[in-house]
């Protein structure tokens, strides 16, 4: 059964992203002290007195500004709220009551769902009546915590789940196959999240770096159980100056780490630049299987061979990443959508491929009798064995007279040898050597 889900609501800076890393156990959710950090929905799995639940932070909920991000978030709010099963309403207990805490609450009040009142940033609890006040709200008795401190939340969550649904008989989920979108800021990777999904499930903007956290969203597909993470756009090093878009870049760099799946992002208008070449190179270094998605099509002018002249220059510029097929879309006109799933569901089965030993060695044996290897200072190289050691990505294992003797441009041959005969499309390939004498 599906785990139950909490948001936790409230307005800006009463402490919601630093409560849910609290409840979480570890910094996810990235924690500033100004207003308007958290904008999106951000999902994370909690577990408390042996019941998990899937704990939602949301941005500071103001129904009174006005502009188009405020906007947005208060719709991303609304969803949050639409699908829990319970929600913790935090606010302020230094601050006192506000206008907007109770508008909140009138709101809350309407949705007929479980709402704990919790008052935070408390650190006295001998003085009950810095909280007395918010008994006003009409949501019952209101719990003071310091979330900050970590000051009463044992009790707050012994609250939480007395309120959630009952617990079922877990049923065992299928593999969850993880996709990370990444990408420079203002590529599009919101609006394809948001357009692979059906939803506006994160905030999309013209303005760069609108997503700052690492976004989950869980789906299904024909079937098929997905994790998709929508990450902040990754600037260069060098024009990163605020804190906040520091934690967003290193979260976004997280994402790929934990993902089976890279949806590389990149701009039809302005082609490859040397920042998509870093980002991509990152998720080739972490072994992880890659689909080029090259979005915007639809503001290019074309002919045809606008796509061919457009595929031959991104192999030219990621020459390392030539395995990655490449899809032309526009998340905005919903242009060849279906055919991004499509190949996340083929590279991850082909990063999951397994050549027999006795197949391998054959091919390996064919490959060096067509091209030896050159000679070096007298001495050539010998491989005596080969094995496959891994998956996700494919590794194998070459045990060769001297590891020195192998040149990369050796191997390279050897990769495009395998490729030819099994696939291996959209991942990377590792050789390990080891060296090993005749016998």
């Amino acid at each position: 059964m599906p785990k139950p889900v909490v948001a936790i609501v409230g307005r800006p800076n009463v402490g919601k992203s630093t409560l849910f890393n609290r409840i979480v156990g570890g910094r996810v959710a990235i924690v500033e002290d100004q207003p308007g950090v958290t904008r999106d929905r951000l999902y994370q799995t909690a577990e408390w007195a042996g019941r998990t639940f899937t704990l939602v932070d949301t941005g500071g909920l103001d129904l009174a500004e006005a502009g188009d991000i405020p906007g947005r978030v208060r719709r991303q709010v609304a969803l949050a709220i639409d699908e829990a099963d319970a929600v913790l309403f935090l606010v302020d207990g230094r601050t006192g009551l506000t206008p907007t805490d109770q508008e909140v609450a009138a709101l809350l009040r309407r949705t007929r769902k479980p709402v704990l009142l919790v008052v935070n940033k408390i650190e006295n609890f001998q003085r009950a009546g810095e909280w007395t006040e918010f008994y006003r709200l009409g949501l019952g008795e209101p719990i003071p915590v310091s979330a900050a401190q970590g000051m009463n939340t044992g009790d707050l969550l012994d609250r939480l789940v007395a309120v959630l649904p009952p617990a079922a008989e877990d049923e065992e989920e299928p593999d969850t196959l993880r996709i990370a979108v990444i990408g420079r800021p203002n590529v599009g990777k919101s609006s394809l999240v948001n357009a692979l999904l059906g939803e506006e499930r994160v905030i999309v903007s013209e303005i760069p770096g609108t997503t700052r956290d690492a976004i989950d969203t869980y789906f299904t597909l024909n079937g098929r159980r997905y994790l998709l993470v929508d990450t902040a756009g990754i600037r260069r090093k060098s024009r990163i100056d605020l804190p906040t878009e520091k934690y967003s870049v290193i979260r976004s760099f997280k994402a790929v780490d934990r993902c089976q799946v890279a949806l590389v992002v990149l701009d039809a208008v302005e082609g490859v630049t040397d920042q998509d070449k870093r980002i991509a190179g990152y998720a080739h270094e972490q072994g992880k299987a890659s689909v080029l998605v090259v979005n915007k099509w639809d503001l290019v002018e074309k002919d045809d061979r606008t796509a061919a002249r457009f595929t031959e220059a991104i192999r030219r510029e990621l020459a390392f990443m030539t395995y990655a097929p490449v899809v032309f879309i526009s998340a905005l006109t919903g242009r060849r959508l279906p055919r991004v799933m499509e190949l996340v569901n083929l590279v991850a089965e082909q990063q999951c491929l397994r050549v027999n030993t006795a197949d391998l060695n054959a091919l390996i044996r064919e490959a060096v009798m067509h091209n030896p290897p050159p000679a070096n200072k007298n001495r050539r190289l010998k491989i005596l064995y080969a094995t496959q050691g891994g998956v996700k990505p494919p590794t194998f294992v070459l045990f060769v007279n001297d590891p020195e003797l192998v040149h990369f441009s050796y191997l390279r041959y050897l990769e495009n040898q395998l490729r030819e005969a099994y696939g291996f499309e959209g991942t990377p390939i590792r050789f390990i050597l080891r060296r090993r004498e005749r016998q």
